[in-house]
């Protein structure tokens, strides 16, 4: 009990005396909100893909490996359940990353095997998909790079003296982020050439 009295003297002392507090929490928010878009435009990826799919197949219907590539990949991906606990759990956030990056993976090969049908590449359903894709590729990495930078800002709080006292008592632990190793492949968005000048010369 005498313990607990010091810790609450203590947490009431760092409250009052300005030492992170309401930072953190301001800094947690962020995270949660940035986070929050994140997940938003990887939905409105994962929204995409039945409808490129379907395009893709009504003139490559051949081409089933990489078409089931893409929808085994994207089921991987709704199958984890992205809830904002997720960002404190490690281990969840890297398996959520890394279905994310299978899917990005996924999705590329299926624009490298559009390449070898022209009549597909010209089609105006196909092509609206693609811009619509490319267009939430850019604001996946937009979204991504303002999660990090919150993380960090919000990491770099937690581990600063004092700030770091005021978050062991209240318990706010360093969160998780994406990993640099894999920012750059993850993050690139899928080409959408629709081929060179060369090409159509050829």
């Amino acid at each position: 009990m005498r313990i607990l009295a010091i810790l609450a003297v203590v947490a009431m002392s760092l409250m009052t005396s300005g030492c992170g507090y309401n930072r953190l929490q301001a800094q947690d928010e962020q995270i949660t909100a940035a986070w929050a878009e994140v997940l938003n435009q990887y939905q409105r990826r994962a929204d995409l893909i039945p409808n490129l799919v379907e395009t893709v197949k009504g003139f490559a219907a051949q081409e089933q490996e990489v078409l089931v590539g893409v929808t085994e990949a994207r089921s991987k991906v709704s199958s984890i359940q992205a809830t904002p606990e997720l960002i404190n759990d490690p281990q969840a956030f890297a398996q959520f990353q890394a279905a994310q990056g299978e899917l990005s993976s996924a999705l590329s090969r299926l624009l490298v095997t559009v390449e070898r049908y022209p009549e597909l590449k010209s089609d105006q359903n196909f092509r609206d998909l693609q811009a619509q894709l490319e267009g939430t590729e850019n604001r996946i990495t937009v979204a991504r790079n303002r999660y990090i930078q919150a993380v960090q800002e919000y990491n770099t709080t937690v581990r600063s003296f004092p700030t770091n006292l005021t978050a062991m008592i209240f318990g706010f632990d360093t969160k998780a982020s994406f990993a640099p190793e894999n920012e750059a492949e993850i993050s690139k968005p899928p080409s959408v050439d629709f081929g060179t000048s060369e090409e159509k010369d050829g």
